[in-house]
């Protein structure tokens, strides 16, 4: 899909979520071993979105499991696992972030988020279908071999680590951790309305990384 742009690095798919509740409960270290391979990649970029080192953000993580095994018996299930976990994840992020940087320069107080894409992209006011592409943007080929999509990979990743901290995890949640937008919702505390425009702005952002690369990609094929 032309909007999904960032490859999904989930793997297949889990249990149903009793099965896994019941497995965390008695103790499954397979089971346990399981959520670790399939979430922790992504559960490291949403915690480096809200802390100053990779060492933190691979802290937060473990703090997180070691909440979740202890929390576990308490899952009421008023949400996904998945949800419960991510939630745990970022709430715990968070409060390290605020530890790490007490005091904020005054500049980034007042400083306004730029737009992702230049305005006149896009269709104005007084036009039929206003904020929408004024050109649909050109398809990218699709990359072939594994050397170039590791390369892709790369660029994505580099592409995702400059957005703001919002966008970056808006954006791994949805596009690399495969969220529904109302679980995205529901794990930051945000409106249906935010989380749209924190997609769309860091979607873009990451277009307008890529688009030189993939123009010579397309030229040299």
């Amino acid at each position: 899909m032309e909007e999904a742009i960032v490859e999904s690095f989930t793997g297949g798919r889990l249990p149903p979520d009793d099965v896994v509740v019941a497995a965390l409960r008695a103790g499954d270290e397979a089971m346990f071993a399981t959520l670790l391979d399939t979430w922790s990649r992504g559960m490291l970029w949403l915690a480096r979105s809200h802390v100053s080192t990779n060492d933190s953000a691979e802290e937060v993580v473990q703090d997180t499991w070691l909440a979740v095994i202890k929390g576990i018996d308490g899952f009421e299930g008023r949400s996904s696992v998945k949800t419960w976990i991510y939630r745990i994840l970022v709430n715990t992020a968070r409060k390290r972030g605020v530890r790490e940087n007490r005091t904020v320069p005054w500049s980034s107080v007042f400083e306004q988020e730029r737009p992702t894409v230049d305005r006149s992209s896009f269709q104005g006011v007084d036009d039929p279908l206003p904020g929408h592409w004024k050109y649909l943007p050109a398809i990218w080929p699709t990359p072939e071999g594994e050397l170039l999509a590791a390369e892709v990979r790369v660029r994505i990743g580099a592409a995702l680590a400059e957005l703001p901290p919002r966008q970056r995890t808006v954006i791994t949640l949805r596009d690399v951790e495969g969220c529904t937008s109302e679980e995205v919702c529901e794990i930051l505390d945000i409106s249906a309305a935010n989380q749209r425009v924190l997609l769309h702005r860091a979607r873009a952002a990451v277009r307008e990384q890529l688009e030189d690369y993939f123009e010579t990609a397309r030229r040299s094929a």
